[in-house]
């Protein structure tokens, strides 16, 4: 058949009121992520159905690692930053816990001064947990500490079994994690393996005879002490799309531990890299394919191109889930504002925290938000990240641009709300500034108060130049 025999006829839908889909893009959440039916993944050569809804009532949840990997990408934060940092940690994520969990390094003096303080504010969530080679000695560390659980590094592809840790063969390597795990169970610590390098190893041959290793050995302990698996996508080749090849297909991955190797949800933990650009979308298909725990840093910031970026995690949590939850998404801001007092790089264009992240520089889109902001905005930044849309002014942005920048720097609302045509003095100075003066940045937050102030004499003195958003 032809794609033009293939064609079906559509008929316009004429009216005269807008269908603004809202019940997917309700402005007072981010957007509804919602599926109208199965996932389809060949396994072995058969299709199977995964439901991806089974994630909006699964207790999925978030971890952290920005005390772990997250600081091997920088110099080390002081004591007092990552108490600072696990307190608004345990406010963002509210009382369920849906950031459950954060790991912190035992080696240091630091280290431990941390664990300890922050275990003194009280928090519920999210749980300290610790991270350790693996080596039977190092769990000194975890039962001193006091800890319940602890990831332990234990490598999984011919790489690093072989090229990094000089294993002779693989059933050596699989025999010292074992003496490991066995040293963790003896401890009363719960181990978390961390299958590190997971994009790149034999399956067949390694990964899952191991974990099904780890799951017998699980069953001579209780529930709450039996392994979890940290599926680690160390290079970031891990790939979201269906029908991809294992070892980098992160719905096969998923499935062979879940279904196959009898790994229930709640003890799979997706750690992913974005070397490639995937790091967040291979992370919401593990939870979309039945990994629970999605592992992540503070603004995605680890090793060499970091992690899943935690704070997406948490919108992409909300969309899941169609409500907060508890979630308190302005301690976003918060966080971000903090990072950067202690020199930690945001890009301006960021995602959710970023200077200009709802910044328009468009004429026609500042036009927009003047009339109706839900046009060129994402959702309710100013009530969800107390970042109401901005305008930055240049030479494309128009009289439009000009007014809703000046609307918002006095706080105008509704009916209050002042017309382009009444900032065209300040329109025509910013538009001089680059046909006449030659200008090639964008006008400064403190050059249009001076201008609103000479230009706007009579609001000037009526609203005592409020910065409402500035």
């Amino acid at each position: 058949m032809s794609i033009v025999d293939a064609r079906k006829t559509h008929e316009l839908v004429n009216t005269t009121e807008p269908n603004l889909l809202e019940d997917v893009f309700d402005y007072s959440l981010p957007p509804k992520i919602r599926f109208d039916g199965p996932m389809i993944e060949y396994i072995d050569g058969q299709p199977v159905e995964f439901d991806p809804n089974s994630a909006k009532t699964r207790d999925i949840f978030i971890t952290d690692t920005t005390f772990r990997d997250g600081q091997q990408a920088r110099p080390p934060y002081t004591v007092d930053q990552m108490v600072h940092l696990y307190d608004l940690l345990a406010q963002l994520g509210g009382p369920s816990g849906v950031i459950r969990q954060t790991e912190f390094f035992l080696y240091t003096k630091n280290d431990r001064e941390t664990l300890d303080r922050c275990r003194e504010l009280g928090h519920e969530f999210p749980e300290c947990t610790g991270w350790i080679r693996a080596v039977k000695g190092d769990f000194r560390l975890v039962k001193e500490a006091g800890l319940k659980e602890t990831g332990m590094l234990t490598s999984s592809s011919d790489y690093h079994i072989f090229n990094k840790l000089k294993f002779k063969s693989r059933q050596e390597c699989m025999d010292s994690y074992c003496e490991v795990v066995d040293a963790a169970f003896e401890a009363g610590v719960r181990p978390r393996c961390h299958l590190e390098d997971v994009t790149r190893a034999d399956w067949d041959g390694f990964v899952m005879p191991f974990v099904d290793r780890l799951m017998r050995m699980s069953e001579q302990v209780p529930e709450d002490q039996g392994v979890k698996i940290r599926i680690c996508d160390t290079m970031g080749f891990g790939l979201h799309y269906p029908g991809a090849e294992l070892p980098r297909s992160v719905p096969k991955m998923i499935y062979k531990l879940n279904q196959e190797c009898g790994v229930p949800s709640d003890r799979l933990e997706w750690h992913g890299h974005n070397d490639f650009h995937r790091t967040h979308a291979n992370g919401a298909t593990a939870w979309l394919y039945g990994c629970d725990a999605l592992n992540g840093t503070l603004f995605g910031f680890g090793e060499r191109c970091g992690n899943p970026p935690l704070e997406g995690a948490i919108i992409e949590y909300i969309s899941l889930k169609e409500e907060l939850c508890g979630i308190r998404t302005e301690v976003i801001t918060e966080i971000a504002n903090y990072m950067r007092s202690i020199d930690f790089p945001i890009p301006d264009n960021y995602p959710l925290v970023g200077k200009h992240f709802n910044t328009t520089r468009a004429g026609i889109h500042a036009g927009g938000l003047r009339q109706d902001e839900r046009i060129y905005n994402i959702f309710d930044t100013t009530t969800l990240l107390n970042r109401p849309p901005r305008v930055s002014l240049t030479d494309k942005s128009g009289a439009d641009g000009v007014a809703h920048w000046v609307n918002e720097f006095f706080g105008l609302k509704g009916a209050d709300r002042i017309s382009k045509i009444k900032v065209h003095k300040i329109a025509r100075w910013v538009m001089d500034q680059y046909e006449v003066e030659g200008r090639m940045t964008s006008i400064s937050d403190e050059e249009l108060e001076a201008k609103v102030q000479e230009l706007m004499p009579e609001y000037w003195e009526t609203y005592k130049g409020k910065l409402a958003g500035v």
